[in-house]
């Protein structure tokens, strides 16, 4: 019953960990990149509304662009950690960066429509997106336990030491 409890809840978490790696890449771009914050920066309250219509708008289909394309690079990693019990954060980070910067490569609008065109902003997601999952699903990546595991966790598995005979004292 543990195992199948595990199965489903691996189901929930990794699908809930793309998104939230998805949303903290989207939220770089749009803040950093985007420069999204100066929307409002305007002395006509009129105009901030219509800065938070244009913010809303434009975050919400660069999120859904995002979910629908980048999942075909990051699966690769995903896939490998769940197979393979990979729990480590920095494992991933890098699954974030290669993930993200792949994904630029591979799906670049031409050169005079670039959504994200700084390979600073394009890392920066990466990161960020690969930090989100491994907080959210990464950390307890794997259906089984880690194969590998550190030695003190494997000292705690072995057979405590055979008792040493006693010496008789030396004589003087």
């Amino acid at each position: 019953m543990d195992n199948l409890a595990r199965l489903l809840l691996r189901f929930v978490l990794v699908p809930l960990g793309y998104f939230a790696a998805v949303v903290a890449a989207a939220a770089v771009i749009v803040v950093g990149e985007w420069r999204i914050g100066t929307l409002f920066d305007t002395t006509q309250p009129g105009e901030a509304v219509l800065g938070l219509v244009i913010a809303v708008i434009s975050s919400v289909a660069f999120l859904m662009m995002l979910l629908s394309l980048m999942w075909l690079v990051a699966a690769v990693g995903i896939l490998f950690s769940e197979a393979f019990a990979v729990r480590s954060w920095i494992f991933h980070v890098a699954n974030g960066v290669v993930s993200a910067w792949i994904g630029a490569q591979l799906f670049a609008p031409p050169p005079d429509t670039s959504v994200v065109a700084d390979p600073f902003y394009i890392v920066a997601a990466g990161l960020a997106a690969g930090l989100a999952y491994w907080l959210v699903a990464g950390s307890t990546a794997g259906f089984f336990k880690p194969i590998l595991r550190s030695p003190a966790e494997r000292a705690g598995r072995l057979p405590p030491p055979p008792p040493q005979p006693e010496l008789p004292p030396p004589a003087a």
